[in-house]
């Protein structure tokens, strides 16, 4: 049988609209999940903006999605009706060269609810019921802001820290501080970079990263002062700016590492010199897998994470609309914006 729900498109560039949509029952191996809350994410902000790498409209946005188990389909056995759930926004074949190999985050089909294939701004969906994750102990806000906190613990555990390295992340938007915090978790020396200083000022207060560089006052000479001259052993681009990408390697001591995390859409330009000199290892880190998302989900049930200051605007579902653009001024101090079902 099927039912209309309602749901947000992102129409074009700068313009949504409201909507309905079909939905059916849950089939073999699918659950019906009705969405609770919706983390917005940079790429929502930038697919709304039109400057999102990739991306094809018209799309219903939303990847940062927790739900309630409203019904589940044949042969689904690790779900129950009225289970509180996280969803995984990574569709993977499974089969694939990277899926073989446990690399699901890059699977060489993916599909990411939100950007590649519709997502949750809508009130119910039919989803595949392997990439929902039963967490009954937090609030649908927190199960909500696993999704991100994941990217940056995966791109922690790609870097292979070593106890007190020093740590450079530039750019401290929700990924960047996300970044942050688990380096710190592993044990490293955390230097945090961005050109807002409210960033910063959040990285300090509520994160306890000790270092913070504001990007307009020589940020490679505070790097030299804080490290005594060694620099990062770790740098993580958080930006996908290219400017930032193409010279955050400046920080990075020699035998170091530079993860990019941050996603441009077009060609970069890297000093090669520079990096052969220090036998730089350059990284890419895209996504998440089920172990990132058990790792987060573990840090914010041992309170290691502070959700509710992470969290800065909460709207419903029915006054999204009204405040998205608001969202991308800097002015709003947005660190995490969620939207709620009633």
């Amino acid at each position: 049988m099927e039912n209309s729900v309602r749901c947000i498109v992102c129409e074009t560039p700068g313009k949504f609209r409201k909507s309905t949509r079909a939905i059916a029952d849950p089939g073999e191996g699918e659950v019906l999940v009705q969405i609770k809350s919706i983390g917005i994410c940079g790429t929502d902000l930038h697919a709304y903006a039109g400057n999102q790498p990739f991306f094809q409209y018209p799309r219903v946005l939303g990847h940062e999605l927790s739900g309630r188990v409203e019904s589940v389909g044949a042969g689904v056995t690790s779900l129950l009706p009225e289970d509180q759930v996280l969803i995984m926004p990574y569709l993977h074949c499974g089969t694939c060269v990277a899926c073989r190999s446990g690399k699901t985050n890059c699977c060489t089909s993916l599909q990411v609810l939100g950007v590649h294939a519709d997502g949750g701004m809508c009130e119910k969906m039919v989803l595949p019921a392997s990439i929902l994750m039963p967490i009954p102990d937090l609030s649908y806000a927190e199960i909500a802001i696993v999704e991100p906190l994941s990217i940056g613990a995966h791109a922690v555990r790609r870097a292979d820290l070593q106890k007190n390295d020093f740590v450079v992340v530039v750019g401290c938007g929700p990924i960047g501080l996300g970044i942050a915090k688990f380096a710190q978790l592993a044990g490293a020396q955390v230097i945090a970079i961005d050109m807002v200083e409210d960033r910063l000022a959040f990285a300090r207060r509520e994160l306890g990263i000790p270092y913070g560089i504001q990007g307009a006052d020589e940020p490679l000479e505070e790097v030299k002062k804080i490290t005594g001259g060694d620099l990062a052993a770790v740098v993580f681009d958080a930006t996908g700016h290219p400017k930032a990408l193409e010279s955050g390697h400046q920080y990075m001591s020699h035998g170091g590492s530079y993860v990019l995390v941050g996603l441009y859409k077009g060609e970069l330009a890297l000093h090669h010199p520079s990096l052969h000199a220090k036998e730089a290892s350059v990284l890419c880190s895209r996504n998440a897998t089920l172990a990132d998302f058990q790792r987060v989900v573990e840090v914010l049930r041992q309170g290691n994470f502070p959700s509710d200051k992470f969290i800065t605007h909460r709207v419903t579902f029915d006054d999204m609309i009204d405040n998205f653009e608001g969202w991308l001024d800097p002015a709003q101090g947005v660190i995490k914006a969620m939207v709620d079902f009633n």
